[in-house]
């Protein structure tokens, strides 16, 4: 999993088959997110804040399960 430069964020993996971004947090808690375009997780590897991409374009624009 790629790490991630984040004060909440820690890592993030995505599958291109499944379409599923699953995002490790800080805290431990880790989430799958489902039917994520691969330009989404490109963008949040690459975001200047990867906490702030996550809140404004991951977090309540994907149905999510808690791992």
């Amino acid at each position: 999993m790629p790490m991630l430069r984040s004060s909440n964020l820690s890592n993030a993996e995505y599958n291109e088959e499944t379409r599923q971004l699953t995002i490790e947090f800080k805290s431990g808690t880790t989430y799958t997110y489902a039917d994520v375009d691969e330009a989404t997780y490109a963008s949040l590897l690459t975001a200047p804040s990867p906490g702030a991409y996550f809140a404004a374009n991951i977090k309540d624009k994907f149905t999510w399960t808690k791992a």
